[in-house]
């Protein structure tokens, strides 16, 4: 590709994508940010991707937040130019990436990370495309969907597996056991495992040697399929945290939450409320006419 105007790049990225994996969802949310982004580029005149340097950026982010969207409704919108610049500079169209150093909103003081429902599924469908899909997606799916500690992951063992019931024995924290359910995602990817690594191993994630997968190992996974989306700063514990965060979203009970992280104290689990909370009060301030009605009126 050579030519280098805003809509052709755009053009090309997502004719890109499209021969991926990426759900029909993903497709239109690339879509509309990067012809919103586009339009705002017009408005002043910029036409070449080689124009939009940092600055440009900078500014296209203080009208975001002056639009009222939600953080995470930027932060997802923010990731689609970070793999839209990340593109053109992997096919020699810019030298550097100038959305790479953007930062987008910070979450509150003192709460954990979590990505959006979006993102995740962003790293879901990087993993079914990479060098290594059925081993990548099996470790997605317990990191998100079993909310498990990297070390309870690199120790899991085939015995600790019930793939019928699905069901998890998990040595957590202070060595103690928690069964952990899982769904039918994570039994058709741990079936998939088993059935490329043979179930006689004694890990579920096997190594070097018959060892189980390093820790280092593991996150260097989680890091290259975040990346990809561009995502920065997702560790397995990011993933971990946004497992109990949408738990917490979609209704669970803080006392399951707890029970199904392996929290000792409840005080521990209660930090997804505030959580909760905060995406609630985003939601509604982004959502209805009479959120951000002038003081006074």
């Amino acid at each position: 590709m050579s030519a280098k105007t805003i809509d052709d790049s755009i053009d090309a990225f997502m004719a890109h994508i499209g021969g991926k994996t990426a759900s029909e969802h993903t497709l239109v949310n690339y879509a509309t940010d990067l012809r919103q982004f586009a339009d705002y580029l017009a408005g002043r005149s910029i036409s070449e991707v080689d124009q939009v340097e940092p600055t440009v950026l900078r500014g296209y982010l203080r009208e975001l937040y002056g639009w009222g969207y939600a953080r995470a409704t930027i932060s997802r919108k923010l990731s689609s130019l970070r793999g839209f610049f990340g593109f053109l500079k992997e096919r020699g169209l810019l030298d550097r990436n100038p959305a790479r150093a953007l930062r987008g909103p910070a979450a509150p003081r003192g709460l954990p990370r979590a990505l959006s429902e979006e993102a995740v599924s962003r790293m879901f469908e990087m993993a079914a495309a990479s060098e290594s899909p059925v081993r990548d997606t099996a470790v997605m799916e317990l990191l998100y969907g079993c909310g498990l500690r990297i070390s309870e992951l690199v120790g899991l063992r085939w015995s600790d597996v019930d793939l019928e019931e699905r069901w998890l024995v998990v040595l957590g924290k202070g060595s103690k056991e928690r069964r952990v359910p899982f769904g039918t995602c994570a039994q058709r990817a741990l079936e998939r495992l088993g059935a490329r690594s043979g179930v006689s191993e004694p890990y579920v994630f096997e190594g070097r040697g018959g060892r189980p997968l390093t820790v280092r190992t593991v996150h260097r996974i989680v890091t290259s399929l975040a990346a990809r989306c561009g995502l920065e700063g997702v560790t397995p514990h990011v993933l971990r945290h946004s497992c109990a965060t949408h738990l917490v979203e979609r209704g669970a009970s803080l006392k399951f939450v707890q029970e199904f992280l392996g929290h000792e104290s409840l005080s521990t689990t209660q930090i997804y409320l505030a959580v909760s909370a905060s995406w609630m009060k985003e939601s509604y301030a982004a959502a209805h006419p009479r959120a951000r009605v002038a003081d006074g009126e």
